[in-house]
């Protein structure tokens, strides 16, 4: 059993389904054992996108997501990824491929120090050196991944402990097996048979069963104190983010978990879309005016970083604060009650102690804001631009989402504004690249939404700066039949750059884009392109684009859009 054969039996042992990546020769034995045993090998145009689709992989099964990638730039192609991966909190495992052990540092071809590169964006990176340690190595990388806060693992395979023993052997026999050898040849002779026989040598590998149990529970008295702040609070507010959705599996006990608390609440990154559309516990503006007349606010997988303003919001509140990071429970805020837990199985118990009454007026207060933004953005899609009116084609778009619609956002101003209207529909259902901000996650997003959920419509909300990073995977999902549909909102700049530094700078340098055919680009990778420059034909493009998608072809809509002062002054740094 060699170790492609090992790596693809814990795979499947740990019931993950599809593994991504971009072929080499140092890692073909996985890929090809992978695929003997049923798993789906997804191949992609660059590695990125590989570890991109595993991250995604990762979110939305609960299970560990694989990139596969080659040795040297193939492992230093997914740097971005992985750090995505780390700061996002997804457990994900990156297997990168290496020069044979006996050759590491000697000049082989793309040998780099890949350890010490990736090792700090990782929590954990290890490189077996025998056979016999691929099992254990690769099934606590796995563990590693899924406990605690979640994150990336990297394990180094090195090309020979892939490989047939047999096929290794005759890689070294011509420095083995010379006639009339020298003394110096002798020796050498003899340190690779040595070196063969330590790197075979040992008992077939035992595989022990997968490890399942990544719980952080809150003690009693801890549930019991947040309770109280709770019972006591006139005007709470609760703020869920993605580390309370770690398990797809038990998104419905945390929503009758909100039910029953029943206090006002906004939802960030992969909790968007846990309540479904129009929830009356959901509030989706005004976030920062709401929390600074709140005098309690609860965390649940939530750090006080630039997205709540470093904290200062909740100067005058009582902070509760859940979290599996002891770093992210005291970030810029010192909590009144710090929980180093499982953020949803602890509102899921505080919730069972009951005894929660509504403030009617603290809930009605925040629902008239929310419905007088609401009605500001309508009027704002009303207004004429160049273009389509972004706004105006959001609203219209959210018209055409199914229930069983995921939404994917990959951009800066065109995504962000969409996130102000366009509402996902159920848990698990909106994936935007988290607190690194980082371009270029779309498309593998997209693939892997589309492979884990067959029969949802997937759609990749692009601006049109993002798309450039990604959309020759329109290659790739018309292969491998992945049929998404991407809306490129196509201003033809770096808008949300473009807006704050030509005011303040009077410059518009490095912003200034075209209005590129991406819809050609698509067409040429064999999808469905589609060109949308008229408001008229709003209704009509998305009707086409859910029609030719459903039928199993990615389509890409390019929307011309023309610039607003939605988002003046947005600008996070």
């Amino acid at each position: 059993m060699n170790g492609g054969t090992q790596i693809a039996r814990i795979l499947q042992e740990n019931q993950i389904s599809h593994i991504f990546t971009l072929c080499g020769g140092h890692i073909s034995p996985i890929l090809v054992e992978a695929k003997k045993i049923g798993i789906r090998v997804i191949d992609v145009r660059h590695e990125a996108n590989a570890a991109f689709c595993a991250d995604a992989y990762s979110r939305l099964t609960g299970r560990v997501g694989v990139a596969v990638v080659t040795a040297g730039p193939g492992v230093t192609n997914t740097l971005t990824a992985i750090k995505n991966a780390q700061l996002a909190q997804s457990p994900l495992l990156l297997l990168g491929g290496a020069t044979a052990t006996l050759l590491r540092g000697r000049g082989s071809l793309q040998d780099i120090d890949q350890m010490e590169l990736i090792r700090p964006h990782v929590k954990w990176a290890a490189r077996p050196n025998r056979l016999k340690e691929v099992v254990p190595v690769l099934e606590k990388a796995i563990k590693i991944a899924k406990e605690g806060v979640p994150g990336p693992v990297f394990v180094e395979l090195a090309v020979d402990l892939l490989y047939d023993e047999t096929i290794v052997r005759e890689w070294y026999s011509a420095k083995t097996d010379k006639k009339n050898p020298n003394i110096g040849e002798k020796f050498q002779a003899l340190y690779i048979r040595n070196h063969l026989k330590r790197l075979f040598s040992g008992k077939p590998p035992v595989f022990s069963p997968p490890s399942t149990d990544s719980s952080m529970p809150a003690s009693k008295s801890e549930i019991t104190k947040a309770s109280k702040f709770l019972r006591k609070a006139h005007q709470p507010v609760l703020i869920i983010g993605s580390q309370a959705l770690l398990n797809p599996k038990k998104s419905s006990d945390l929503v009758n978990a909100i039910n029953t608390l029943n206090i006002p609440v906004f939802l960030s990154g992969m909790a968007r879309g846990l309540l479904g559309k129009d929830h009356p516990l959901q509030m989706r503006h005004k976030r920062t005016q709401a929390l600074k007349e709140a005098d309690v606010v609860m965390l649940c997988g939530v750090p006080c970083d630039f997205r709540l303003n470093y904290g200062s919001p909740l100067r005058r509140s009582k902070v509760i604060s859940i979290n599996r990071s002891r770093e992210d429970l005291y970030k810029n805020r010192h909590p009144n009650l710090a929980i180093l837990a499982d953020p949803h199985d602890s509102i899921v118990k505080i919730a069972q102690t009951g005894g929660f009454t509504k403030n009617q007026t603290w809930h009605d207060t925040l629902r008239q804001r929310h419905s007088v933004r609401d009605q500001e953005i309508r009027k704002m899609a009303e207004e004429s631009t160049a273009g389509i009116n972004p706004l105006a084609f959001c609203i219209e778009m959210d018209r055409f989402l199914s229930n069983n619609s995921i939404l994917i956002g990959d951009g800066g101003d065109f995504v962000a504004s969409a996130s102000y209207i366009v509402q996902p529909r159920k848990p698990y259902s909106w994936l935007d690249p988290g607190v690194f901000g980082t371009l270029g996650v779309g498309a593998g997003f997209a693939m892997s939404a589309k492979l884990t959920s067959p029969d949802a419509d997937v759609w990749l909300l692009y601006g049109d700066g993002a798309a450039g990073f990604s959309i020759m995977e329109f290659d790739s999902c018309v292969r491998q039949n992945i049929p998404i549909i991407a809306v490129v909102g196509n201003d033809a700049g770096w808008t949300q750059i473009a807006r704050d530094q030509i005011v303040i700078l009077k410059d518009d340098v490095g912003t200034v884009l075209t209005h590129m055919e991406y819809h050609t680009v698509a067409t040429g990778c064999g999808g469905h392109g589609i060109l949308l420059d008229d408001p008229k034909n709003i209704a009509a493009a998305l009707e086409e684009a859910l029609a030719v998608s459903r039928k199993g072809t990615p389509v890409l809509i390019n929307v011309i859009i023309g610039k607003t002062d939605f988002r003046k002054g947005s600008l996070s740094m």
